[in-house]
């Protein structure tokens, strides 16, 4: 039954764990109308303790536990934001699609099924809001044999998809997602490292959070030797379905990749992982959206000027563009792909495709928690 409200919310904290992206979408047109847009960062002391939550430690689930309520704090704010600045009242909304911070990312692996792990509390987060929740979009479909991830291809044809044309999207939060759409089969998987160790290296060494604009990477020089042993990784070289996330592309990966390379400027790793980047997701649109004569670029990784000239570089038959051309700007696409999906889970509607994940079959993602 086709709910009476056709506005959601979408909360999407991806990879890059730098903060909460929101947004408030108005779907009654038919078309995917973002009223409002709002952003919180995350607290040092929040961001540090989801990331060592990525890899084993002392008192997880309690830890866990506690991060997952302060992460939906944040969530609440952003909510809240969305609201008054829209002049929104929470009767309104139909229903908020909120993703969760992914901490492990392990399909298919251990015991044939293995599992992907968002932390949230979206029962809480429906009690802080009074707004009806769907989240943990991603279990279902690695039950159903598939990886999980990425879901947004879906979305993307929804949003950006050509009736002439192939388009191939990507979308650069921490980890770097292509999505290849066009009149047949969608396909879409993860690429390689988008923001995540670029992010991590610039942090190490200048104290700041990101490479803003590129700037400290462009002032670098590309080290080949480096660059052919990051490419050698052999998730690179997997034929999709494929996914992965901070459980490989982490600090450890890269220690053990600059082992030899010791002695190198710090600005030239930085211009090095940045090239990694570029030729990892080059490497994909050449292979499977070859046909396609656009990459639109949304996330993060849209905003890093030098970054974007080395896509186009790598690229020089394709013209590498911001998704803002394409009428959603580029923090916004995927928190807006979650309440798409939120409204496709409250339609009893399929959220992932089968093509995409490698999943048995379609199926209606997500958990309901109502308001």
């Amino acid at each position: 039954m086709k709910p009476e409200s056709e506005q959601y919310i979408g909360l999407m904290s991806g990879t890059s764990l730098d903060g909460v992206d929101g947004v408030l979408v108005d779907f009654s047109a038919g078309q995917v109308q973002v009223l409002q847009y709002a952003t919180r960062p995350f607290q040092p002391a929040l961001k540090a303790g989801l990331l060592t939550l990525n890899s084993p430690g002392d008192n997880e689930l309690h830890r866990a536990a506690l991060a997952a309520n302060a992460l939906v704090g944040v969530y609440a704010e952003v909510v809240q934001q969305l609201l008054h600045a829209s002049g929104t009242m929470a009767t309104q909304i139909n229903a908020i699609g909120a993703h969760g911070q992914t901490v492990r990312h392990r399909p298919q692996e251990f015991d044939g099924t293995g599992y992907t792990l968002q932390l949230n509390n979206p029962a809480l987060l429906a009690e802080r809001t009074g707004i009806t929740v769907v989240a943990d979009f991603r279990s279902r479909d690695v039950a159903a044999g598939g990886q999980g991830a990425p879901l947004v291809p879906a979305f993307h044809q929804q949003v950006f998809g050509q009736a002439d044309a192939p388009v191939a999207v990507v979308n650069i939060g921490g980890i770097s997602n292509l999505s290849v759409l066009g009149q047949g089969t969608i396909l879409g998987f993860d690429c390689g490292p988008g923001n995540a160790l670029m992010d991590y290296w610039c942090q190490q060494h200048t104290g700041l959070p990101y490479d803003a604009d590129g700037a400290w990477a462009a002032s670098g020089t590309v080290q080949p030797a480096l660059l052919a042993q990051l490419l050698a990784e052999p998730y690179l070289a997997k034929v999709p379905p494929k996914s992965t996330g901070r459980d490989l592309f982490n600090p450890p990966w890269l220690a053990a990749q600059l082992g030899n390379f010791a002695n190198l400027p710090p600005v030239d790793v930085q211009t090095t992982l940045t090239e990694l980047t570029a030729s990892a997701i080059a490497s994909c649109t050449s292979s499977y959206a070859k046909d396609s004569n656009a990459l639109i670029v949304c996330g993060g990784g849209a905003l890093n000027g030098y970054l974007m000239q080395r896509l186009q570089a790598t690229l020089p038959t394709v013209a590498v563009q911001s998704s803002a051309a394409h009428g959603l700007p580029p923090l916004q696409v995927e928190a807006a792909a979650f309440a798409w999906l939120a409204r496709q889970t409250l339609l009893g509607l399929p959220g992932n495709l089968a093509s995409v994940t490698g999943a048995h079959g379609a199926r209606v993602l997500g958990a309901v928690y109502p308001a």
